[in-house]
């Protein structure tokens, strides 16, 4: 069963991001295709991350991260930071500034929601992390990142 619904999953479309965090703990990031919209009041996001990621305790301990949603020149990047390449490599491969939290926004990003994380709830293997945000940057133009059936497509 366990392979059969990755295997289903596989062929939901979803957009990719590279959800970033800094602080105390240092920075780190992860590539994301499991986040969505929560409410509008206040404006929240729902982010889940696998325990066993690299980024885990980093994001535990600063309690913020930021959501960049990726553009179709990112498909680069975002294997980066979907693989076991080391931290400093990953955000050397983009330019980054910062909003609110201190946490990474990625320069060129279709979108960043800049979040501070206020609940997290379990998820079996993975933390779903309730994000409030507390800031975003938007850029015009550019066309979205997806990853369908185990591979990238620009949308």
């Amino acid at each position: 069963m366990k392979q059969e619904y990755r295997d289903a999953m596989a062929r939901l479309g979803a957009a990719v991001h590279i959800v970033t965090t800094d602080g105390p703990a240092g920075v780190a990031g992860f590539a994301a295709t499991a986040v969505c919209s929560v409410t509008d009041s206040p404006p929240t996001l729902l982010v889940c991350l696998n325990r066993s990621s690299s980024a885990y305790a980093a994001v535990a301990a600063n309690g913020v991260v930021c959501v960049n949603t990726l553009e179709g020149e990112h498909a680069d990047l975002s294997r980066l930071f979907g693989g076991k390449t080391p931290v400093k490599e990953r955000f050397e491969g983009a330019t980054w500034s910062k909003l609110a939290t201190g946490a990474p926004v990625l320069e060129n990003a279709l979108m960043s929601f800049d979040c501070e994380i206020k609940t997290v709830a379990d998820g079996g293997t993975h933390d779903i992390l309730i994000c409030e945000v507390t800031a975003i940057c938007e850029n015009d133009g550019g066309q979205a990142l997806i990853y369908f059936n185990r591979d990238y497509h620009v949308l």
